[in-house]
């Protein structure tokens, strides 16, 4: 027997000897395809391109262009952190919402988790799609500004930056939970109204000095509010402390929520 499976072991074909030679892909490979997946995906949905590209937009032009309210000399200075603040949280919360929402309807994430990916890869491909979104809208929505006449300085960028990606975050863990957790039906109407309401409380930016401190603090509760507040201060080149800590402690509600909550059907 012994000499039976001596002979089998050296009469094998060495490695390479046959094309393809077909093997598992490595997590790095798996999320890469899946975030290129994902991204395509949200590229191609013209509902999803109204939220994160043509909304924004129209608001940033609009706004510094018209005379709309009193924003002072430098509209858009004032009008630019609550335009970004409506990117992010339509591509990160309110798309991502409606997504996770219909592919667990349709059952696609649930044949993703038949396959090898496994599911801190689904989502981590999901989540990655919507940060190249929001990359992109920044620098779309910086180059408008900057033909508009908005002039920051190198800190503010920096700064302006790490509170995006705060808030993309924050809003990625929040629309995961949302549309990982209720039926599409429920989420798709939901999403849009949650939407409407943290974009009317994310606009206390607008308004400048015209609102009591009060309910300016009550808006930098508020996870929009917080956002908008931030970035503000970011693009001046300041920290807004007290709206950071909030966004944080939002991304981590959010966060362990979702971990525990999220369901693939």
């Amino acid at each position: 027997m012994s000499t039976s499976h001596e002979r089998l072991a050296a009469n094998r074909f060495t490695p390479g000897t046959f094309a393809p030679a077909p093997r598992p892909n490595g997590p790095a490979a798996m999320l890469a395809a899946q975030t290129r997946m994902e991204l395509v995906l949200l590229l191609r949905n013209g509902e999803q391109l109204l939220l994160t590209m043509f909304i924004p937009i129209t608001l940033l032009v609009g706004l510094t262009l018209l005379p709309i309210g009193d924003l002072g000399e430098a509209r858009v200075e004032r009008v630019l952190p609550a335009v970004m603040m409506v990117a992010v949280m339509s591509t990160a919360f309110t798309g991502q919402a409606i997504a996770v929402g219909f592919d667990r309807r349709y059952g696609a994430l649930k044949r993703l988790g038949a396959t090898a990916l496994p599911k801190w890869g689904i989502i981590a491909g999901k989540s990655g799609a919507v940060a190249l979104v929001v990359a992109l809208q920044s620098i779309l929505l910086g180059g408008i500004g900057l033909a508009l006449g908005w002039r920051p300085e190198p800190v503010g960028l920096l700064l302006g930056a790490a509170v995006i990606a705060l808030g993309t975050v924050t809003f990625a863990t929040l629309g995961l939970l949302l549309g990982g957790t209720l039926r599409a039906e429920i989420v798709l109407a939901l999403a849009n109204i949650i939407w409407f309401v943290l974009l009317g409380i994310g606009s206390v930016v607008l308004a400048g000095d015209g609102l009591p401190d009060a309910v300016v603090h009550l808006a930098r509760l508020v996870p929009s509010g917080a956002l908008a507040l931030a970035l503000d201060a970011a693009l001046r080149g300041s920290v807004d402390w007290l709206a950071v800590a909030i966004l944080g402690a939002w991304a981590a509600v959010g966060g362990v929520l979702a971990s525990r909550l999220f369901r693939f059907v």
